[in-house]
């Protein structure tokens, strides 16, 4: 019983993860927090909801929603985000914060606030391996997260532009002096944060209803996975979506579910009082950009 609860636990943590990875890699070369990125989620279910709608299975729909995400959100960043770079935190957070009531209130315009989730032959399968039952919807979830943040690793790691995204994120006025394009490099992470999202959305939308408030109920867990994993760390948003994940659904067995939240909340309040940067963040890493 306790092993199927641990299996519930990874594979629910990995959802929280994915949805962290897309903004903490904005915050790791930014240095924002978008507060719009629970509505980037909505957007994205609702994309593939609106596709399912029209024939296409919601993860084929990942290959119209995730080009369309990451032009929505190199947009995001050129035309609004960027004018607020160099302005104080209150100013970044306000204009993140504003997208999202605007994002929040045109999807309620539109689709009103009903409930909508897609039906598939695979929804609620199930796969039996060693004694326990893995969700088939929560398990590919899993692996995308797996392959996400391998190819952001590798692409980061390997690729010219990849280490331009990673000098900028170290010191951009150091990387503008080499010759780096930090507003081109500013754009393309932005739009890489939107179509992790993107992904995320098409993977959720066969295990969780959509609805225009939808996002807030990820990112408030999600900026918890953030900041107890270390701000910029995608080590770190994989390791701390696990832990909320896994803590989550433990708590919700030994305790009552509507208790569940107050747990983990309790655990980070203690790591941080231990490590104020998080499990794998760097000590000063949060203060970066607001001065």
């Amino acid at each position: 019983m306790l092993g199927q609860v641990l299996v519930s636990g990874i594979l629910v943590g990995g959802i929280y993860a994915l949805v962290a990875v897309g903004l903490n890699i904005v915050f790791g070369v930014l240095r924002i927090i978008n507060f719009a990125h629970g509505e980037y989620l909505m957007m994205s279910m609702y994309g593939a909801y609106w596709l399912w709608r029209m024939g296409i299975d919601p993860y084929l729909a990942a290959f119209l929603v995730v080009p369309a995400m990451a032009l929505f959100g190199a947009l995001s960043e050129r035309y609004l985000v960027r004018y607020t770079l160099a302005a104080h935190a209150h100013v970044k957070i306000f204009v993140t914060l504003g997208l999202s009531i605007a994002l929040q209130n045109l999807a309620l315009l539109l689709f009103k606030a009903d409930y909508l989730n897609v039906r598939t032959s695979y929804q609620t399968s199930t796969l039996d391996l060693a004694g326990f039952a893995f969700s088939v919807p929560r398990l590919v979830a899993f692996g995308a997260l797996l392959v996400t943040a391998a190819s952001l690793y590798a692409f980061l790691r390997y690729t010219d532009f990849g280490k331009a995204i990673r000098a900028t994120a170290q010191d951009a006025t150091t990387a503008r002096l080499m010759g780096i394009d930090v507003e081109r490099v500013y754009m393309v992470t932005f739009a890489i944060g939107a179509a992790v999202v993107g992904v995320t959305g098409c993977l959720l939308i066969p295990i969780y209803y959509v609805f225009p408030t939808v996002g807030i109920d990820f990112v408030v867990v999600a900026f918890v996975v953030v900041v107890l994993g270390g701000l910029g760390s995608i080590p770190g948003a994989i390791a701390g979506g696990l832990l909320i994940g896994i803590v989550e659904q433990f708590s919700g067995f030994f305790v009552e579910t509507s208790l569940r939240q107050v747990v983990y909340f309790l655990i980070f309040i203690a790591v941080l009082a231990v490590r104020p940067a998080g499990l794998f963040g760097q000590r000063g890493a949060e203060e970066i950009g607001l001065k």
